[in-house]
């Protein structure tokens, strides 16, 4: 076994609706999983969602409402400044909501020869459903620290949870996906 930790979008943008509460516990839960993997030197990527100022490369909704946010060269592109990022790790930019989609992840993955995906980030309802579920149809085993995804939306949240949880994935608890790496 083989895991690796991808973690979605914990970019400044993204953070700023949530509660500084929720955005301190995710921080602090993710970080924790991070040092783990490092200690074990499993690899770990982070994916932003970066786009143009002039919204030429985003998605429908956004270039059809002029929705500028996580725009590259601006703070709010950037990923939190309390994530524990080194410069050996892996990043990688996305477009749309998965991180498979029109990416190097896949061939990236398969080169480490990676088995299992811990998914870490937000938005719960979205971009982490949509990279588990392409995680998923690659023959990914995919875990969902349940402290490390968090969503602006909680009740889109519960229910894809309840929908991930054991069809496409595990839900799990960060201490026990500490465990699981400690073991490999």
């Amino acid at each position: 076994m083989k895991p690796c930790l991808l973690i979605i979008d914990l970019q400044n943008d993204f953070l700023a609706p949530l509660d500084a509460s929720v955005v301190t516990s995710l921080i602090g839960s993710t970080n924790h999983l991070v040092r783990t993997f490092r200690a074990e030197t499993l690899p770990i990527v982070w994916i932003r969602q970066e786009f143009r100022a002039d919204l030429s490369d985003a998605f429908l909704e956004m270039r059809d409402k002029n929705i500028a946010g996580v725009i590259e060269g601006t703070e709010g592109a950037q990923l939190h400044p309390d994530l524990e990022v080194s410069e050996n790790d892996v990043t990688i930019i996305k477009k749309r909501y998965s991180a498979f989609f029109g990416t190097t992840l896949d061939q990236h993955l398969q080169e480490q020869k990676v088995d299992h995906l811990v998914l870490c980030g937000i938005n719960t309802h979205a971009c982490i459903r949509t990279a588990a579920i392409d995680a998923y149809q690659r023959d990914y085993r995919v875990l969902l620290p349940r402290e490390c995804i968090g969503s602006y939306d909680d009740d889109h949240a519960r229910v894809t949870l309840r929908y991930l949880d054991g069809k496409i994935g595990r839900v799990v608890g960060v201490e026990d996906v500490v465990e699981m790496v400690r073991a490999t």
